[in-house]
């Protein structure tokens, strides 16, 4: 890799990393509404798992642990752990 290219990929890859948080930060308050749309507590999601296609483990600030998935009729379903 010569220099220049070497200077190039520092800052691509530090807007990389930004546009990945930024979509983490956007993905944890859809889950976050889609849990309160459950009528479920939660202030605010500190970290998530994706299991597989529309299935994830959520963890909030509060404690509280869920497993949102899609069932088999389409439905959106939002389990306490």
């Amino acid at each position: 890799m010569n220099p220049r290219t070497s200077l190039l990929a520092v800052p691509l890859l530090g807007l990389a990393a930004a546009a990945s948080q930024a979509a983490d930060a956007d993905f944890g308050k859809d889950l976050k509404a889609t849990i309160a749309l459950h009528g479920l507590p939660c202030d605010q999601i500190v970290s998530s798992t994706r299991n597989s296609d529309s299935d994830y483990n959520a963890v909030c600030k509060d404690g509280n642990r869920y497993h949102v998935f899609v069932d088999a009729n389409g439905r959106v379903v939002v389990k306490k752990l």
